[in-house]
């Protein structure tokens, strides 16, 4: 059979096939071998930036002598000037992979990739998806994202669907009278996978609970729902398992860098070791022993086009203490930096907290479908839900009540019921929000 995928990134001048003969290598290593490799690469991305990159030498204060720990670290503050500045010499816009982060950070800017670098992201993507007997060759993804919606983005974006062997659901609008549309396409259509945006693919679970189908009963096809961009949570995990009839498998990423951590076929959450040296943080920017939360720091190993060494994503996370440099397994990913909740008390907590205490209580019943929550003042907090039905006085006794054991009490909340939730213009649900 033809290998569309493989000939489409060829055309666009990405060494795919090489890519795929480095990245086996680098899985071949022993432990010894690849903590050599490691060390080595990490010096040479430096070496490079150093000599190739004057933002970076500027940033890093020109010494070669530095060592990693001295490296500055990285954020997306930094990034936020003109790509030109940026750029290494002997790249420009025309030779390299160009794209912009989403914005879900608050911080959106566009990088640069050049284009071997980029062959690997793929390499890495094909290698994961393939441990669950997904193949972007020949596999047909169901696609749940978001799309341009001006008529030229709109139908590029359907073309590249159509040479990546992929039929997208966009996600900006969820009613019932649409996810009824995305039911009879899986009815008809052979789809080998799911992937997509986390909430929009727990919305279309809720859908077929209600009408009390699995999705594999009508496309038995499926083999694997990938969900990303969101938190999973367990308990929609378990929801997904039950409705879709498939194995879920989550996965962590960074367009600017490449899949951060995908769960393997042990449940393990791995994280990538072959093109990414990740590590995890405290607030002075050293390393915390494995099983301790801190911010999750990243180095591209193989981008030379726009330096991303010791890279604070804005995420906070703990490595498993099981971890080894060749397979560091990520345990938790708590949620962004910039999401945390500062409460009257003087309190810092991941604003995540709040959702997963309040989704614990709110979904009891099933009227809920999905909820935001904001924060507006230091003590003040708005709830936005889609429901069937007003939430009556005795559920929001009880999420109070939750809230004040779990945070702190005399926090005042507001709930308004929505028809639809807003979306990030990629289509992203951001769950908790602080407007301090």
């Amino acid at each position: 059979m033809i290998s569309i995928f493989d000939i489409t990134l060829r055309l666009n001048g990405f060494p795919i096939k090489k890519a795929k003969a480095e990245l086996q290598k680098i899985v071949n290593l022993s432990e010894q071998e690849y903590a050599v490799f490691l060390e080595n690469k990490k010096k040479e991305i430096v070496d490079f930036h150093l000599e190739n990159n004057p933002f970076y030498s500027q940033l890093a204060g020109n010494s070669t002598a530095k060592s990693w720990e001295e490296l500055p670290i990285l954020n997306k503050q930094n990034l936020q000037k003109p790509l030109e500045e940026r750029l290494s010499k002997g790249y420009s816009k025309k030779t390299v992979y160009l794209n912009k982060t989403s914005g879900s950070s608050g911080t959106p800017f566009v990088f640069a990739k050049d284009k071997y670098s980029h062959a690997l992201t793929w390499a890495s993507n094909i290698m994961r998806f393939g441990w669950f007997g997904i193949d972007f060759n020949h596999s047909y993804q169901a696609r749940f994202y978001g799309i341009p919606m001006d008529f030229i983005g709109y139908q590029k974006e359907r073309f590249k669907d159509f040479l990546s062997g992929r039929f997208r659901f966009p996600v900006f609008d969820l009613s019932d009278a649409i996810l009824e549309k995305f039911l009879k396409k899986f009815r008809t259509k052979k789809f080998d996978y799911i992937n997509g945006y986390t909430s929009s693919i727990v919305l279309f679970a809720k859908y077929l609970e209600k009408k009390n189908i699995v999705l594999k009963d009508i496309c038995p096809t499926l083999k694997a729902c990938f969900v990303t961009s969101e938190m999973l949570f367990e308990s929609d995990k378990k929801l997904l398992e039950k409705q879709f009839g498939i194995p879920i498998i989550n996965e962590y990423g960074a367009s600017e860098l490449d899949l951060i951590a995908f769960e393997n076929p042990k449940g393990e959450w791995q994280v990538n070791a072959e093109t990414l040296f990740v590590e995890i943080l405290d607030e002075n920017n050293n390393p915390v022993p494995h099983g301790t939360e801190g911010k999750i720091v990243i180095t591209s190993l193989f981008n030379k086009a726009n330096p991303f060494i010791r890279y604070e994503i804005g995420d906070i996370g703990i490595l498993d203490e099981n971890s080894t440099p060749k397979k560091p397994i990520l345990k938790k990913l708590i949620g962004r930096t910039n999401d945390v909740a500062v409460l009257p008390s003087g309190k810092k907590s991941p604003g995540l907290t709040f959702y997963y205490v309040t989704k614990s209580i709110i979904e009891d019943d099933g009227n809920v479908k999905e909820f935001i929550i904001k924060q507006t003042k230091l003590d003040t907090f708005e709830i936005e839900y889609v429901s069937e039905n007003e939430l009556v006085s005795e559920q929001i006794q009880k999420i109070k009540e939750a809230i004040d054991l779990y945070l702190e009490p005399n926090l005042n909340f507001t709930f308004t019921r929505k028809t639809v939730l807003e979306r990030t213009n990629r289509g992203k649900l951001k769950q908790f929000k602080s407007y301090l």
